[in-house]
């Protein structure tokens, strides 16, 4: 088949549907599928690749670090028959993903959608939800996912969402996979470890809360430093470690000085996602405290790598950690330190418990999420 997948966001932005864009794309293009990638252009990104087409594009100016592309190309939509698409994959309900809707009506080609973002716990970036309301938010999330043939949530958690605020059209439920071999312990030397653990000012003894990803309001790191106190009066030497980059970040430097916790919070900055498993390795602990996930793939490349997990307690988490068996669950904010606490006091049992979250995840493999979708491409070519 040939395969176009619409996305506002791709390498060499990090994030998690740039993640699951990129794992979709080599498993089907593994499976001897022609893939092409339809996004905004980044000032950052190689000059030339094959098959990727990038619209001209601008910051957004409430997310700067993110790219919104600002015209269509009537050279490329002429052109696009050349491809002779058999699928058009929209993985945005912005301007790509009204340019694939686009491509989808004019050359008469199934679309699919997968709905990657809770639209509702981002209004707050736009005149602090004054503009777009949750209530909008819903309506434009509604109206986006009902012009597709077939829409993809990445976890119970969203296919509830969706049919809840009205999504009638069929939705399959298909976690997003991971290739697990950037994480694996068997490829990261302790020698690898120890000189990462260097890098970032850490020392090679010092307990490690690591945390990956945006830093962002939605995210709720502010509870993971709000904890930091409690923890530092039980494991005096514990560093809490927050790799990504974000809007939020200055606010919650300020917050780890406010609290006098500064010398014990790092932020390292953002890291290339070919490396990251090795950031990942150097934690004793990874934690998080999102509740506006669809899935959360850091908390699955962590299991992965076989790193001891604490998350609070989401729907998104259903079913992959159970408290006490695959990993540690909080319910609430002021019960974080507690969970941390136990987490980097009874190594064993941690590491124990990160034996058996490796094997809850087994069947979220990049191979098993490529067929997955294939699945759904091939039924609803058929039956178009």
């Amino acid at each position: 088949m040939n395969i176009g997948l619409f996305t506002d966001t791709y390498y060499p932005q990090i994030n998690g549907v740039v993640t699951s864009v990129k794992m979709l794309e080599t498993q089907l293009r593994a499976m001897g599928h022609q893939v092409f990638i339809f996004t905004a252009n980044d000032p950052l990104a190689p000059r030339h690749a094959d098959n990727v087409f990038r619209l001209p594009s601008m910051p957004l100016t409430f997310l700067p670090n993110h790219r919104v592309a600002i015209m269509y190309s009537p050279k490329l939509m002429l052109n696009m028959k050349k491809l002779r698409l058999d699928i058009v994959h929209t993985h945005t309900e912005f301007p790509l993903g009204i340019f694939g809707k686009l491509v989808s009506e004019i050359y008469r080609i199934p679309m699919i959608h997968t709905y990657h973002t809770m639209y509702e716990d981002y209004v707050h970036y736009i005149l602090n939800g004054n503009l777009i309301t949750p209530k909008l938010a819903k309506r434009f999330s509604r109206v986006s996912c009902n012009r597709a043939k077939v829409v993809i949530a990445p976890a119970d958690k969203t296919y509830n969402y969706l049919r809840g605020i009205g999504v009638k059209r069929p939705i399959k439920t298909i976690p997003t996979g991971i290739d697990f071999s950037p994480f694996c312990p068997e490829n990261i030397s302790a020698s690898e470890i120890a000189r990462t653990k260097s890098e970032i000012g850490l020392n090679l003894t010092d307990p490690v809360i690591i945390s990956i990803g945006r830093l962002a309001k939605e995210k709720s790191l502010d509870v993971l430093i709000n904890m930091m106190p409690e923890v530092l009066k039980s494991v005096p030497n514990a560093k809490l470690v927050i790799i990504g980059d974000g809007p939020f970040k200055s606010c919650l430097k300020e917050l780890a000085l406010s609290l006098g916790v500064q010398n014990s919070v790092l932020f390292p900055g953002a890291r290339p996602w070919e490396a990251i498993g090795k950031y990942y390795r150097i934690g004793d602990v990874f934690a998080t405290a999102s509740t506006s996930e669809t899935q959360g793939l850091t908390y699955i490349e962590a299991m992965a790598a076989k790193v001891p997990v604490a998350v609070r307690k989401d729907p998104s988490f259903e079913g992959v950690i159970k408290h006490g068996e695959t990993g540690y669950v909080f319910d609430k904010p002021q019960d974080a330190a507690a969970v941390i606490i136990k987490a980097l006091n009874n190594k064993a049992e941690a590491l124990y418990m990160a034996d058996k979250g490796y094997e809850a995840i087994q069947h979220l493999s990049a191979k098993h999420f490529g067929n997955n979708i294939k699945n759904v491409y091939m039924a609803v070519k058929e039956a178009w």
